[in-house]
């Protein structure tokens, strides 16, 4: 897997924010938080508080006086934003910036600048970034909280440095049923309605019957779901008894 990019906080605010920025870049296998000039100092317990067990990260983290020295070592750096800047950079939606990172990454370090969670980044700082990243927002609401933020970032960068886009786990294999089981489900159920008059009138049963094949055939059972039918029709076969419940 490539080298994951550094996340970059902008002079936060609130402990708890971080915290949860580092739970989300956890969740993705990031794990190199920058902080420049964070508010309430750092550590802060706050943080841990929010962090939901990415002390790994919290622990790691380094604070930095300026946003250039927290850049310094980085080759790649993308400056998130949700509203239209006074520049000529090339602005990339979050898989694009993703892609590209994931490609730059054996070239040297990369890294994504967030901004402050009242007003975002200066026009200064995100001149410091090579490119601009910004999310698919509805425009009239496009203010996101710093760890929604990072968490999109994370996600799409997972995404790009696993091109086989392979969930973490699958369902256990279930084999479809065969025709003969199918059938013998049909034979059960129409024996069924046949009893109980369901047929009627009997010009229609061949129209009815069809009707329910075709919706059972659709269905495409497994050999589990198929036994689970048959095993309620055959419930259904035994003579009914009171099942009514005590008021008392």
């Amino acid at each position: 897997m490539p080298a994951p990019p550094a996340i970059i906080l902008v002079e936060p605010q609130m402990g708890e924010n971080i915290g949860m920025v580092a739970r989300a870049m956890a969740n993705f296998e990031l794990a190199d938080l920058r902080l420049v000039k964070p508010r309430d100092g750092w550590p802060n317990e706050k943080a841990r508080a929010t962090a939901s067990r990415a002390d790994h990260v919290l622990d790691a983290a380094r604070v930095f006086e300026k946003l250039e020295d927290a850049l310094a070592d980085l080759s790649l750096v993308y400056a998130t934003t949700a509203r239209a800047r006074d520049s000529y950079k090339p602005v990339r939606g979050p898989e694009e910036a993703a892609e590209r990172l994931v490609a730059h990454a054996p070239a040297g370090k990369t890294g994504v600048i967030f901004g402050r969670e009242k007003y975002g980044l200066e026009n200064d700082e995100v001149g410091l970034a090579d490119e601009i990243v910004t999310f698919p927002v509805n425009p009239k609401f496009a203010s996101l909280n710093i760890a929604q933020a990072v968490l999109l970032v994370s996600y799409a960068w997972r995404n790009a440095s696993n091109p086989s886009k392979t969930p973490r786990f699958s369902a256990p294999p279930n084999p479809p049923a065969e025709k003969a089981d199918l059938y013998r489900l049909f034979d059960h159920l129409e024996a069924m309605l046949d009893c109980r008059n369901y047929f009627f009138p009997p010009e229609k049963r061949e129209a009815l019957v069809q009707n329910l094949r075709t919706m059972l055939t659709k269905a495409q059972f497994s050999e589990q779901e198929v036994r689970s039918l048959r095993g309620v029709l055959k419930s259904l076969d035994r003579p009914a008894q009171h099942c009514g419940t005590d008021a008392s």
